[in-house]
């Protein structure tokens, strides 16, 4: 498969969740076509408004870019309930939740309905590649893929390599990223694989830290802000990733490796028991604006 018959190639989106999302529009405003699946009218509704706003949006926040054509983006983007689209797919990017019996399904059914040359990328937080590969029939074509949020700017991807992978695989992958401005670091399969193996047990010890009353949230990231030039703290990053999705993923890890220092915090264990998961929901270990990218102070 030749990087030009890539370029015109649809890629196929699986979820329309805040990462999803961010994918599509990533790959759309680099000049992809784009089919987004997701479950439900309402999703995808609401999936197509915020991409409309985030691009309008992008040349504000993503310093040495251009404005672009709303209309021209969104014409790139195909909103569906229908697998059936992703028949002509030469790849396919998963963002579903963190539940493997969902992945799994979801998997079974790509493999039915792509063509046996179409690469699937699971843009998964700790769920092994390996594990993933296994329920298809085409494990070397099977990669992991995980974007960080927000996806559009960001610059670099963690790019995994299963058990099975193939270096052709790898490759078209990295082709994909270079053409959407990012650059692939590649690392090997393990639950939560680099990034998440360590950023959660940070996400988790201060929660923990909060929770025992040794100091505030403002006091938590200002010291990774100030004392480690972080961009954001590790509570501002649990509020961006989603609660929720922190806790699903801590719980993953902890699972996977049998480990007890990935116990959550029942601090966050309450909190996304009472709704509050961060940004996506208005209010997390900081307050939002609707519709704000910022802590609403």
């Amino acid at each position: 498969m030749s990087e030009e018959e890539m370029s015109y190639s649809p890629v196929g989106v699986i979820g329309a969740g805040v990462m999803g999302v961010g994918v599509a529009q990533d790959l759309a405003q680099t000049g992809h076509q784009v089919i987004l699946i997701d479950i439900s009218d309402e999703i995808l509704e609401r999936a197509e408004q915020q991409i409309k706003r985030n691009v309008r949006l992008h040349h504000l926040v993503k310093r040495g870019v251009e404005r672009q054509n709303v209309a021209e983006v969104m014409e790139r983007i195909r909103f569906s309930k229908e697998y059936g689209l992703l028949a002509g797919a030469e790849f396919v990017i998963e963002n579903v939740t963190e539940d493997w019996n969902l992945k799994k399904s979801v998997y079974q059914d790509l493999d039915d309905i792509c063509s046996p040359e179409c690469a699937f990328a699971a843009n998964t937080s700790a769920i092994p590649i390996s594990r993933i590969g296994a329920v298809t029939h085409r494990a070397p074509r099977v990669l992991g893929m995980h974007f960080m949020n927000p996806v559009p700017l960001k610059s670099v991807v963690e790019v995994i390599r299963g058990r099975h992978t193939s270096d052709e695989t790898i490759e078209v992958a990295e082709a994909l990223l270079a053409r959407m401005g990012k650059e692939a670091i590649i690392v090997n399969d393990s639950p939560g694989f680099v990034s998440n193996r360590v950023l959660m047990l940070t996400i988790n010890e201060a929660v923990s830290i909060l929770h025992e009353g040794v100091a505030t949230v403002d006091a938590i990231d200002a010291i990774f802000k100030r004392c480690f030039a972080h961009e954001m703290g590790p509570l501002e990053t649990a509020d961006l990733i989603g609660l929720d999705t922190v806790l699903q993923t801590i719980r993953v890890l902890r699972d996977a490796l049998s480990d007890s220092k990935y116990r959550p915090c029942p601090l966050l264990e309450s909190m996304v028991d009472s709704g509050l998961l961060g940004r996506k929901s208005g209010q997390g270990f900081y307050s939002y604006e609707e519709g704000s990218q910022l802590p609403a102070g």
